[in-house]
């Protein structure tokens, strides 16, 4: 098993479907209430990408793609039109978009996070891939324009000197989600005129 970082072509994934997916038990009293627990502490993303093929030529790219990474066994980065940017969708990233740390004089590295906010809640989302070239940082809401550098292949920022205690580290970036097939089988249709569709392509996320 291996990561291959390769992305799913971008003109198929964009007209895909998928999203989070939670995990929460529910149990009903006999008094008619509820208890719901959470079996997940993070969300788990699910896409199906048959809908972004268009053309004969999608279905090849497709197959080609799904026969390099041998089905399930090899994971793979994959755009999220929806969410795949530290700010809104409408905005550029900029380098004081979301805080990923405070720095205490002694340590020099930090993962890239995105917090998802709603009212007093909040969850904060490990950001591990994100796309070269795209993350900036600031201290102290200044940009850095150099004396770091960010490993795309986890998301962790590391600094040439520690950031001084106290001083608030913040980042903006672009990302991709890591993922694998869910399927090791494509059921391939080709009707009259050799146009070809597939019903179903799942993508699952990889957590780690």
């Amino acid at each position: 098993m291996a990561f291959h970082e390769v992305r799913f072509p971008d003109n198929i994934s964009r007209g895909a479907r998928g999203g989070p997916e939670r995990r929460t038990q529910i149990v009903e009293l006999a008094s008619g209430d509820e208890e719901r627990n959470a079996s997940w502490a993070n969300s788990r993303r699910r896409y199906d990408v048959a809908y972004g093929i268009r053309r004969a030529d999608d279905l090849a790219e497709v197959v080609a793609f799904f026969e390099a990474r041998k089905g399930r066994l090899h994971g793979f980065r994959y755009k999220d039109w929806a969410d795949y940017k530290s700010s809104l969708p409408s905005q550029p990233a900029t380098p004081t978009d979301q805080l990923i740390g405070t720095g205490d004089g002694a340590v020099t590295s930090f993962a890239l996070l995105k917090q998802y906010s709603s009212g007093a809640q909040s969850w904060t989302r490990t950001i591990a891939k994100p796309v070269a070239g795209s993350v900036r940082v600031a201290l102290g809401g200044v940009e850095q324009m150099s004396g770091w550098g960010v490993d795309t292949t986890t998301g962790v920022v590391s600094f040439d000197t520690a950031p001084g205690a106290g001083m608030v580290i913040t980042a903006g970036f672009e990302f991709d989600v890591p993922v694998r097939f869910d399927t090791d089988t494509l059921d391939v249709t080709l009707d009259i005129e050799r146009l070809g569709s597939i019903t179903s392509i799942p993508l699952l996320e990889i957590r780690r």
